[in-house]
């Protein structure tokens, strides 16, 4: 999404080359305001319970729409808490481990995953933000081609190496 006023003073936003980029900037005199656009932080996690993987449907995602569990990253948060904290969040489940898989650049939706492996067990309770789950064994998972799907793919490959 296109920024088109200034958050600090109002002023429209143009576009104009800032360090040989094009980048939206105020047009108030004396205000200094770039909008550098940067990458969002995102985590991302493969849950796995009970030899399966969980995959989620957010309420605002199309009927056969899954993916994984995922949330972002808050101010004074590191990645590892916040994938945790997102897992027991939607899930509620209480995870202690979150082992790092990679990240991945999701240029479509300007963000930055941060992809976890988080084993957990326990009953699942949906969180506000869900509206189904479903159960994938990791022998059946396979991963797609965007966002978080090469996160899974690097995941099961490691997996076979092991």
């Amino acid at each position: 999404m296109q920024a088109n006023y200034c958050p600090q003073c109002g002023d429209p936003l143009r576009d104009a080359e800032v360090e040989g980029r094009l980048r939206r900037c105020c047009t108030a005199a004396g205000c200094r305001y770039i909008h550098w656009n940067n990458p969002i932080a995102v985590v991302a996690a493969i849950v796995e319970v009970d030899g399966a993987v969980i995959l989620a449907r957010n309420k605002a995602w199309p009927e056969k729409m899954f993916g994984l569990i995922t949330g972002f990253l808050e101010q004074g948060e590191t990645p590892d808490a916040a994938v945790l904290r997102e897992v027991r969040e939607e899930l509620g489940l209480n995870a202690t481990i979150a082992r790092f898989i990679g990240n991945y650049a999701f240029f479509e939706m300007n963000q930055l995953l941060l992809a976890y492996h988080v084993p957990t067990r326990g009953e699942i309770v949906l969180g506000d933000e869900l509206a189904d789950i479903k159960r994938v064994p990791i022998e059946r998972l396979k991963p797609w081609t965007i966002g978080t799907g090469p996160a899974v793919r690097d995941w099961l490959a490691g997996r076979s190496r092991s």
